[in-house]
């Protein structure tokens, strides 16, 4: 007997190891791999090329009205093997990553007709099965019916490590102190936000990752869904 094809949803903090789990459990499954968060940090970076983000804050009401002039979408780098973001179709993807960007995707992010927009784009990505998809708010507002739905997290200081260790391997100069600023800022604002707070999910498997290597987090994941397959 053929095994379904699912919705996967993956959700949690940031820096919590989301992408690059749901990467390879897409990899491994066939599936198509959606980076929801490439996508705000997209906007984002539209923001503050249109000067809209100056000083950490957001001239809204510029932003919205031009909306219809952000063009967002993924293209396959044979190079990278991996879907890169595209705004107007420019490859973005290396400076959507910075923590400038990084910085500043929350304030964007919480603005409802930003997230109107994504959201409404994300649905139309995830049309049929054979999807993974992370995120803040995928398994409670994107993709509430999702078959399986993982909600990922960590204590902030080994989230923190992480995103610094990653950012030195790119080259980018920073510290500590201020990835760990930007973690907590990040959480605050996602959990707090008025429109999809980040929120587990009722249904959702729980994973904290503080102690678990990438190994061992995979093949719990992927064991969870290839049961899941079955059912």
């Amino acid at each position: 007997m053929a095994k379904r094809r699912l919705t996967i949803a993956i959700d949690g903090h940031s820096s919590a190891g989301k992408s690059t789990m749901a990467k390879a459990l897409a990899r491994e499954l066939n599936y198509v791999y959606i980076d929801t968060g490439a996508m705000y940090r997209g906007a984002t970076l539209f923001a503050m090329k249109e000067r809209f983000v100056l000083n950490h804050q957001v001239d809204e009401e510029s932003l919205v009205e031009s909306l219809d002039r952000l063009f967002l979408s993924f293209k396959y780098n044979p190079a990278t093997e991996t879907s890169e973001m595209h705004i107007g179709g420019i490859n973005v993807e290396k400076e959507i990553r910075t923590l400038e960007v990084a910085k500043n995707v929350s304030l964007v992010a919480k603005i409802p007709a930003v997230r109107t927009k994504l959201v409404a784009l994300q649905q139309r990505m995830a049309e049929g099965s054979g999807v993974v998809m992370d995120g803040r708010d995928i398994g409670t507002v994107v993709l509430p019916n999702a078959e399986l739905k993982f909600f990922m997290t960590a204590d902030p200081e080994v989230r923190a490590w992480r995103r610094l260790r990653e950012l030195k391997e790119k080259g980018k100069e920073t510290t500590y102190n201020e990835v760990l600023e930007n973690v907590l800022h990040r959480d605050k604002v996602d959990s707090e936000r008025a429109v999809a707070p980040l929120k587990q999910a009722d249904d959702a498997v729980v994973i904290d990752n503080s102690n678990l290597t990438m190994e061992e987090q995979f093949e719990f994941m992927l064991n969870v869904a290839l049961k899941r397959m079955e059912t």
